[in-house]
């Protein structure tokens, strides 16, 4: 048995502060509630049986069964009258009923997405309670704002404010978060994966250094690009190109290969910090020791700067500056990982160093030493001229230890997984010169334009070599594919709909330019990276499928009273209320100024006086969100009809998206029955229902061929006399079947285009030896409106 009970404590958030009980046996509310110890809620509190508010004095004979969902939402207290500028609870009471509509459809729309029973069983839940928890957030406050039933509206939020890693806070996105633009060592945090073309602040691979050569600075920045291979179109400083500063040298370092620039793995002792060395006879001892590698660590050369931050002279009598020279010794002492010393002091080197001039003076001396852990010490040699006139103080000013063996930045070619080929990380490797031009905060401002190369497939020749593609199509084959994404094999993925999308695509000028740069699932991914698109990720018999939500002419299926469960039909119109979005506002990143920005889309005859906000990730560009906000825009004005019926194995024929043709009585979508005789020669057709006609308009009869699939429509006119047959004016191609050996067809009758209703498949849910379906009306109007754009 697969039903659940939801305890919605919070109606304003009824996604957050709730509890799912799944219920294994038959029992009713009453029931229920007397098994888990509740006599009364403490707080005002409401029922809902499969969406439908059901009385207290019910409670005791409303029947918990298989697949039912019941919802506990526990109302808001407070709230003034209807004149006095108070709230409404009329209308807060509307509003929780429009949400915890959700649990009743949500099911459906939960199957629609692809969880499957397998995936309600790993959570320990049944499936039916899983597709509730996913599917309602699909409708959830649909009739309040924006409903967008077949190809869900965007969430609106940037994914690196709302995902965090395992085991690390979540942290603000240096691409989309304004304010922590830069480079940062972002600890804990995926490697960021880019596709498209993108403006991206690369993190920093390893903590910067810093050396002194010829009393000049340099700083030398590791930084990764992301995950694969990418071309860099420029880098920049801030908002100048890199070539601007002569002083600053940059090398990319693709996957698989090796930084030449610079050592890129080294660490400063955060202990040394600009202490000052004093010789004995001045009072002074050695500075020092510190430890100058971590636990577990091989250094094999140790680096020390000294700084003179007066310079060093002395002033003479006629105004000039005569030479002064300080000495000073570097020790080092082999330490095993618990800090314990393994070895005498040995002297590195025995340094002294004459200048005349009061600029400050920076060195650095590198020492090679045996592969080991070191502890360091100094000290002055020389006694320190403390005259005013004299330039003579040195200080320690830092410790750096270069470790031995080669570091793993995730180079090795194949560490992208074997589905996808030599991946890797792309590196990009900085050594800039201190300036004037550069100061401390410009250094860590570093960023890029690149674009992803990926391998792109084609129906004969298979996959590409690496190229570079802003394709949605690719994007997410790679998602699919990669290590990083869900590692499926291509045999998971339907590549054959990716091509043909990719076609669609690429004439419209869609194209998906994204950073993921914080943790998340798959599914969340490909569904972000679908959405740019107008489609949503769908899973089917293992194989990750894509559908696009496009107009289309031909029904796969026809369901009419033949073939539709007596008392199963229902329709459901989600009315628009005071709060309904009349236009949407999209939210995008700018590729003009790679900033955050948005456009409004409205209908032609709309105020757009109550936008909807919806952020599209990865869409970089003003005419394709404009697109998008006027698609979104129709699909909730145009499509707010939901119908649900159960049939038998014909369920089976139609997936996620399709178009059906719906005839049914009561809603008065065309008529319905079955074919009894068929007269190939006059071209008759006797159907078992009594035929109304419309004067003055052509008529059109659609009819069910043995697989399933519809026939039609075709031309039709009465015959006099004959109130069940009529003369087939189109040649049908096909034999109706009219014996009692099968199933006759089924045929759909009515005057012009309402011989039946047209709708898009939400949710397939079997039910045991029947199928239930769950379809949205479908309007052209939805699929016309972005034409504007």
């Amino acid at each position: 048995m697969l039903a659940a009970v939801t305890m919605v404590r919070n109606p304003f958030c009824p996604d957050r502060d709730r509890e799912v009980c799944p219920v294994l046996s038959l029992t009713t509310v009453r029931g229920w509630l007397d098994n888990r110890g509740v006599g009364e809620f403490d707080r005002p509190t409401i029922c809902l049986h499969n969406g439908r508010a059901v009385l207290r004095a019910d409670w005791t004979t409303t029947v918990i069964a298989d697949g039912d969902v019941v919802a506990f939402v526990t109302l808001p207290q407070g709230g003034g009258g209807g004149g006095g500028g108070g709230k409404n609870p009329l209308r807060t009471v509307l509003s929780i009923a429009v949400m915890v509509a959700s649990f009743a459809l949500g099911g459906p729309l939960g199957a629609a997405m692809g969880i499957s029973a397998n995936a309600g069983a790993a959570l320990g839940i049944g499936a039916g309670v899983l597709q509730q928890a996913i599917g309602g957030a699909i409708i959830s406050l649909a009739g309040m704002a924006l409903m967008n039933a077949v190809v869900p509206a965007p969430k609106p939020s940037v994914p690196s404010l709302s995902f965090g890693s395992v085991g690390a806070p979540p942290a603000p996105s240096p691409t989309y978060s304004l304010s922590a633009q830069g480079n940062e060592a972002r600890l804990g945090q995926p490697i960021p994966v880019l596709y498209g073309r993108h403006l991206i602040y690369p993190d920093l691979a390893t903590q910067p250094y810093q050396e002194f050569a010829g009393n000049e600075q340099y700083l030398f920045q590791l930084h990764v690009i992301g995950q694969g291979e990418y071309d860099l179109e420029q880098v920049r400083i801030e908002d100048t190109p890199i070539a601007a500063f002569e002083e600053v040298e940059t090398e990319i370092v693709g996957p698989g290969g090796t930084v030449t620039l610079f050592e890129t793995d080294v660490v400063t002792a955060p202990e040394v910090a600009g202490q000052e060395l004093r010789s004995t006879g001045d009072g002074g001892d050695w500075v020092g020791p510190f430890t100058a590698n971590p636990v577990e660590t091989q250094a094999g050369h140790i680096g020390i700067d000294v700084v003179f931050a007066r310079g060093l002279y002395y002033a003479n009598d006629a105004g000039g500056l005569d030479t002064r020279s300080a000495q000073w010794e570097v020790q080092a002492r082999a330490v095993d990982d618990d800090g314990q010393a393994i070895g005498d002091w040995t002297t590195l080197g025995t340094e002294s160093h004459s200048a005349a001039t009061n600029t400050a003076l920076r060195l650095s001396y590198k020492y090679a030493v045996t592969p080991g852990r070191y502890e360091v010490r100094m000290i002055r040699l020389d006694a320190i001229d403390t005259s005013s006139r004299a330039g003579h103080e040195l200080r320690w000013g830092a410790l750096r230890a270069y470790l031995e063996g080669t570091p793993d930045f995730g180079q090795e070619a194949g560490s992208g997984g074997a589905a996808t080929g030599t991946q890797g990380v792309t590196l990009l490797a900085v050594k800039m010169r201190a300036t004037d031009n550069l100061s401390q905060r410009s250094s860590r401002m570093i960023n890029c334009v690149v674009t992803r190369r990926l391998p792109v497939w084609e129906p004969i020749t298979g996959w590409s070599a690496p190229q570079p593609t802003r394709s949605i199509a690719w994007a997410f084959a790679d998602a699919c594919r990669a290590s990083y994404g869900a590692g499926l094999a291509d045999g998971r993925i339907d590549l054959l709909a990716l091509y043909a999308l990719d076609q669609i695509w690429t004439g419209r000028g869609d194209t998906f330019d994204g950073v993921f740069d914080s943790a998340m699932t798959v599914w969340e991914a490909l569904t972000r990276i679908a959405r740019c698109g107008r489609a949503v990720p769908v899973l089917q018999g293992g194989i990750v499928r894509l559908f696009r939500d496009a107009a289309q002419t031909l029904p796969v299926a026809m369901f009419g009273p033949r073939n539709i469960v007596k008392g199963s039909f229902k329709i459901q119109y989600i009315m628009p209320g005071e709060d309904t979005a009349d236009a949407v506002t999209v939210e995008f990143f700018n590729a003009r100024a790679w900033k955050p920005d948005e456009v409004t889309a409205s209908l032609p005859d709309s105020a757009a006086e109550k936008p909807a906000k919806v952020t599209l990730f990865g869409c970089t560009d003003e005419a394709q969100a404009a697109r998008e906000g006027l698609y979104m825009a129709a699909d909730n004005r145009y499509r707010r009809k939901l119908v649900s019926w159960r049939t038998e194995l014909d369920g089976l024929i139609p997936t996620y998206g399709d178009l059906v043709a719906v005839t049914h009585d009561m809603p008065r979508w065309g008529q319905g029955g079955e074919v009894v005789a068929w007269d190939e020669t006059e071209a008759l057709l006797s159907v078992s229902e009594p035929l109304e006609w419309v004067e003055g308009q052509d008529h059109y009869i659609a009819l069910r061929r043995r697989d399933g699939s519809p026939a039609g429509p075709f031309h039709v006119e009465a015959v006099v006399g004959e109130g069940r047959t009529l003369r087939v004016l189109d040649p049908l191609g096909f034999a109706p079947y009219t014996g009692t050996a099968e199933e006759r067809s089924h045929f759909a009758f009515g005057p012009g285009e309402t011989w039946s209703a047209k709708a898009r498949v939400i949710a397939v849910r079997p039910r045991g030896e029947q199928v239930e379906i769950t379809a949205v009306g479908e309007d052209a109007r939805v699929h016309e409106a972005d034409l504007a754009a």
